[in-house]
């Protein structure tokens, strides 16, 4: 595998993950990042996650790895800021970190791969693509669940 289709196998795993949260948050594209060998993608969420959801949040973020066969390899139970780290089986590191305002990150890293040039995420986010827009505001999208409680 080269690095062009470790990024395609994160967009993969992101994909997965952003489609099983129900109902749907809204999201767009982090930084694409590249090493001398390894690939890491990140999707940002712009849905406001609420102090009360966040723990609805990442349990079913870390329920659909588990059954997805991915490695929980630490658990972050911090109040403000908690994240989840897993592996798949195939050994992409996947995180999910809550950081201000409640702003949900999925982050995907390659294992070492073939160096090669790495073009942008095909997925079109599903709400505003922020284009050279750096860094993304904080999350700023009101969900009726996931925000509930959120002021």
């Amino acid at each position: 595998m080269d690095m062009q289709g470790a990024a395609n196998r994160a967009d993969e795993i992101l994909d997965a993950v952003l489609t099983e949260i129900n109902p749907q948050v809204q999201w767009a594209h982090g930084p694409t990042s590249t090493g001398s060998c390894d690939v890491s993608r990140m999707r940002v969420v712009m849905t406001i996650v609420s102090e009360e959801r966040r723990g609805s949040f990442l349990g079913v973020v870390d329920r659909f790895w588990r059954k997805s066969g991915y490695r929980i390899k630490a658990i972050n139970n911090d109040v403000d800021v908690p994240a989840i780290y897993a592996q798949t089986t195939d050994g992409f590191g996947v995180t999910l970190s809550i950081g201000g305002k409640g702003q949900a990150f999925f982050e995907v890293d390659s294992p070492c791969v073939k160096e090669s040039e790495v073009a942008e995420s095909t997925t079109p986010p599903n709400g505003p693509a922020y284009e050279d827009v750096y860094p993304l505001p904080r999350p700023n999208v009101h969900s009726d669940f996931w925000s509930a409680g959120a002021t």
